[in-house]
Formats: C-alpha cells, structure tokens, sequence
C-alpha cells in the first residue's frame, strides 16, 4: 500500500460534528496546511525542542548562530527557556531581553514555535522580577488550594506575555523518601491524595482563561518521588510492586489526566514492576505505551524529560536515545544533546524500518494541534509593550507573601525561643548555598530594619575552620538566642541536599554553646541531621517571600499555622505543627 500521511487519512475518515466552532474548523485547516508543507526531515525535527537562556544575543555571536541553525536550518518544534549558572549562581533570564529574542526566532520559524519552561513556583523560576511565588510544598503546608489555582492561573497569564506556550509543570511526584536528592519540595507533599488535589487545583487554574491559554504538565510519570538519585547524574530506580505504584505514584497522574493536563513528562529511571529491563522508563514501551497510555487512558502530549541527563545519556546516545524514546511511546523530545544527531538517527531508523512514518506523523499532528490550541496560527509574537503591566500584579504579589506567612511550620520550640524575647540579646545567622547567592539577603534587610540592634549576618561556606570557630565562640559569648537560617535545596547534579562547606561544623558547634533555633528555608528533613537544635521552624521555600516571611514570624507579627505535609522521620508526622498565635498586645 503506498504511503498516505496519516493527516490525510484522518482527514478522510473524520466525520465533523455539525457542533464544530469555526474556531476549531480554522485550527484544523491551519494544522492540514503545516503538514503538508513539511517534508520528512521537517516533520522529525518538529518533534525536537533544544535549550535556550532568556538572553538577546548579538547575531555574530556563537550562541545565536546556533539558535539561528535550529531554527531556521533545522526548523525544530520548540525551545525551552532554562536557566544558564555562572560561578554557581543560577541567572534568571531578563523579560524583556527574552521576549525579544522569542520574538526573533518566532520570526526565523517556518512553523511557529512552541515555546515552553519548567515554570514551577510561577515563571519566577525561571525569569526576574516576576511573582516570587513559594515552592509548591509551601502550598501544602499552608493547606491552600485556592492559592494553587491561582497560581496556575497567574503562571498561565505571565507565562503568555512573556512568550512562553507550554509550562512543564505541576510536579505531580510524590515525595515519601526524606533522602531524594532532585524532588523535595518541588513536590506537594508524601500523601498522594493531597498531592492530587493540589495538581488538579494547579491544572484547573491554568486552564481557567481562554485568553491565557498554556500547555501545563504533569511529572515526572511514573513518579520520582521515592527514589535517592539525581537522574541528572545517573539513573533511579522506583521500586514496589505494581499495587503499590497504583496505590501512590499513579494517583496525581490519573487525576491530572482527568482534569485535562495536556502533556505527562517521564522520568529517566527504572521502574522494574513495570519493566524488566534496567532502562529508563523514557525509553520503555511497556511503561509509555502500555501504561501511560494504554492502562490510564492518557492521549495527550508525552515529553521526555531533558535528554542530556546522565540517567539515560549514560546508556544510549543522543540519537539512539531519542529512537528509543519515540519508539516507546513519546511526542517531543526535550534537549537532546545534538539535534543533528537525533534527527539524523530517527531518519536512520525510518530508513531502516524501526519507526515508520506512521508513527512520526502521530507524533507531528499532537505537536501542530498543541501549536494550534494555544493560538499559534493567529499570533506568534508577543508585544513587549505589554510585559510590564502582565507582570507587575500586586494582587499575585499579596498571595504568594500570605501562602509564604501560612506555610512556615514550628516542629519544635523549647524554652520558647521562637519568637524573639530580646533582639539586643540574640544573633541570627544566614547560611546561603554559595557566596554570589542572593539568599538570604532580604531575610537580613527586614531583620536590621525591625532591630538594627540585633547581630545578623551572612556566612560563606567556603570560610575557613578558625574563622568558624571564632564566629561559633562569640555567638556563645554574646548571645543569648542563636536563630541560624540555613538554605538547601535541591539542585541538578547536585546528588543531595545536606549542608555543604563548613556549615555542619558551624551549626553543630553553635548548638553545642547556646540555645540555638534552626530555619530551614528549603528542605525540611534537616532536622534529621542536627537533632540536638532547641527549636525548628521550615518553610519549606527559598523563596524572598518566604523570607519576608521568617522576619516576621520571629517578630511575632504573624502567627506560626503551618502542618508539615511530609514525615521527619524520627521527629514529626505528616500534619504536625506548633500552633503559635501572635503575642499579647501585639498587632
């Protein structure tokens, strides 16, 4: 039988409802007339979507000679808007700067891009001065639904202005494994009703303006959340049997599915009760197809997750890899490390017999009807005229101060320390990640400003062990209250979240001198590591409105609400927290 592009043979068997829109009609012939100016290769390369940093390179620069390549030369389906790390210090891309370059390459695309960003806490984790929205397990811990929808809401309007189509997120993992070095609070919490909920809040915001409208995600299938390696350095491995993952990975899965999420991102790790071979479930067939959308029904968009991660480019290269990937089951495949070599493979493999063209045009027609859906054939373009007012929104900025005020969780609290008695008396000390960091800057702004009395300071982990010594004697000398803010989170290749540096020591020979209050702006299991603090609050953000926050919890200008929404083992249950109201007289 000679070959007929699938478009065409859906075309000639659809039978269009006389309820159609002229909306839908339009998209649908927009998406035939895509199709069929496409050649093979074109087609392969749509399903492609390479890294970008938010940044308006000068066209003689190496950066936008490759931009340039993608795009016009190979006329791949998307970009990913991701961050780009200097000495260490994560660089948030400038919108406007982006929005220009969106722009530019939108103009270079034969096809309108799909442009798309792991937009998990808001588009602030990705680009500056955009709502600082706390990190999705705060919304749990304030016990906020209402916040989550709105977030998804806020994330879909700003994510439009600033060109941004397709939002890899909510984290739909539940994290029930105090020691997974990659989730933590990315994740809702350790019970998967909960976390559910608050994905289906997230899904229903986001699709809640139709003239807002963004692709949202749900990952990492089947779910990331009880293991204990990075993937981005090498592979994780789920284990329990089948009804165990039925009874806990699977269920925000299967509620995102039935709210309508539009794309299931997968996890490069082994999942064993659902494949036998020790391969990622990225590239397994039996867990795509035969699962995801077989067994749970789900006919949307399957992204991998970014394929120059080491928990599958260890095992297979740029373009077996993305065979593999296409072969199992995916749509798009997210940053290969060579777009060259990954087209060329799967053009290898049709050649060959393995993927037939079938097979990419199933692939291609998801991909146009996404582009097609978020309004892609009417405007491609944003206007940078309109970025200010779209993310300058006082009303996002109050939610994400109260979700941040509400989440903060007293899980000890000995002789009272929390909140401050005497800020003459007492001594705070912030440990940033590393010494560019602007954690803890704000945290130390609002400090002095309600007690420039009190000492504060910011530490470095890389300072020397007689420097530390001495800072730990003198907090024992002169203060009576010692609050240590430290911040952990996770991180690619990373492969934990403990402390680093010389923070440890410091902490431990504090807590040994002076009664001394732990703030965990991050991961919360950190208690686990230093058990003997006299009192433990966690945020469960690194957000600045999470510390925004902490001052004034401290200053007893707020009250302490928050129920922690995973399990410390060995000192806190899922749903504890102190209950601590504002102090007498105090407004």
């Amino acid at each position: 039988m000679p070959y007929r592009p699938l478009f065409v043979l859906l075309a000639c068997c659809a039978i269009v409802s006389a309820a159609e829109s002229p909306a839908d009609k339009q998209s649908r012939a927009v998406v035939q007339r895509w199709m069929k100016s496409m050649s093979l290769r074109d087609r392969v390369a749509q399903l492609i979507s390479m890294p970008c940093y938010g940044e308006n390179p000068g066209t003689r620069s190496a950066d936008f000679r490759r931009y340039r390549h993608w795009v016009r030369d190979l006329r791949i389906g998307g970009l990913i808007v991701a961050n780009r790390v200097v000495n260490g210090q994560v660089r948030n891309a400038e919108p406007f700067a982006m929005a220009l370059f969106l722009n530019r390459m939108q103009r270079l695309a034969r096809v309108p891009l799909l442009v798309s960003s792991d937009f998990e806490r808001g588009a602030s984790m990705r680009v500056a001065n955009t709502t600082k929205f706390p990190y999705n397990m705060a919304f749990a811990a304030a016990r906020d639904l209402a916040a989550t929808r709105f977030e998804g809401a806020e994330t879909a309007r700003q994510a439009r202005a600033l060109g941004v189509h397709w939002v890899f997120a909510p984290d739909a993992d539940v994290n029930n494994n105090p020691d997974n070095p990659i989730i933590n609070t990315r994740s809702y919490g350790e019970n998967p009703q909960d976390v559910a909920e608050y994905v289906a809040a997230y899904i229903d915001g986001a699709h809640s303006d139709p003239n807002h409208r963004v692709l949202v995600t749900a990952k990492h299938f089947p779910g990331h959340g009880d293991t204990a390696v990075d993937t981005h350095l090498g592979l994780a491995r789920l284990e329990g049997d089948r009804a165990r993952l039925e009874a806990v990975e699977f269920v925000p899965f299967k509620a995102a599915i039935a709210h309508g999420v539009d794309a299931i991102m997968t996890a490069h790790m082994a999942a064993p009760a659902l494949e036998p071979e020790a391969i990622p479930a990225t590239v397994s067939r039996n867990v795509l197809t035969g699962v995801l959308r077989n067994e749970l029904g789900f006919n949307g968009l399957i992204v991998t997750d970014a394929m120059d991660m080491q928990g599958l480019a260890k095992q297979f290269s740029a373009g077996e890899a993305s065979v593999r990937a296409l072969e199992a089951g995916a749509d798009v495949l997210l940053m290969p490390p060579d777009a060259d070599q990954a087209i060329n493979a799967v053009m290898a493999a049709i050649r060959q017999g393995r993927l037939s063209r079938q097979r990419i045009d199933q692939s291609v027609l998801k991909v146009l009807n996404a582009k097609a859906r978020v309004g892609l054939a009417r405007r491609r373009v944003v206007d940078v005229d309109e970025i200010s007012d779209a993310i300058d929104t006082p009303e996002a900025e109050e939610i994400a101060e109260r979700v941040a005020e509400r989440a903060l969780t007293l899980l000890r609290n000995q002789d009272d320390i929390f909140p401050v008695k005497d800020s003459a008396k007492a001594c705070l000390f912030v440990l940033p990640e590393n010494r560019y960091s602007q954690q803890g800057r704000a945290l130390l702004l609002e400090i002095h400003r309600r007690a420039p009395a009190m000492t504060a300071r910011a530490l470095d982990p890389a300072m020397p062990d007689e420097v530390v010594s001495g800072l730990a004697q003198t907090a024992a000398r002169s203060c009576a209250s010692v609050f240590v803010a430290a911040f952990d989170t996770v991180g690619a290749y990373r492969g934990n979240v403990a402390l680093g540096g010389c923070y440890p020591g410091f902490l431990r020979a504090v807590v040994s001198a002076a009664p001394t209050a732990l703030i965990a702006f991050g991961n919360p299991y950190l208690l686990r590591s230093f058990p003997d603090v006299a009192g433990y609050l966690a945020t469960f953000s690194a957000a600045s409105t999470s510390e925004t926050a902490v001052a004034r919890a401290l200053f007893g200008e707020i009250p302490i609400s928050g129920r922690t929404p995973v399990t410390i083992p060995g000192f806190a249950r899922s749903g504890d927290g102190i209950q601590l109201g504002m102090p007498t007289g105090s407004k």
